[in-house]
């Protein structure tokens, strides 16, 4: 990733949070309220189905985004990738791309 914010990678697909325990909370919401919107259908109707979009709000979409950002934000600072020649490498940062594994 080359950006150090939230959504500003090369390739515009950052899912992250600027913390852990943010997307945590993210995740705890949209969850939740995806869980409860199904779960309360029996309970008071369809009316509980306004909870669905708040699930997906908080996720950014859909489950898979947040299972994304969350590998994203826990790999921020970490990881690193640099292209060179039309070859990527991933690397750990801090460390040069041809040492990673030896």
């Amino acid at each position: 990733m080359t950006g150090s914010k939230p959504g500003t990678t090369s390739d515009g697909t950052d899912f992250s949070s600027r913390s852990l325990p943010e997307h945590i909370v993210r995740g705890v919401v949209g969850f939740g309220s995806l869980i409860g919107s199904v779960a309360l259908v029996p309970v008071i109707g369809p009316i509980s189905l306004v909870l669905l979009p708040v699930g997906l709000v908080a996720m950014r979409g859909c489950p898979t985004c947040w299972a994304i950002g969350l590998m994203q934000t826990v790999s921020r600072g970490r990881l690193q990738r640099s292209c060179r020649n039309g070859a990527c490498k991933l690397s750990v940062a801090g460390r040069h791309p041809e040492k990673v594994g030896s």
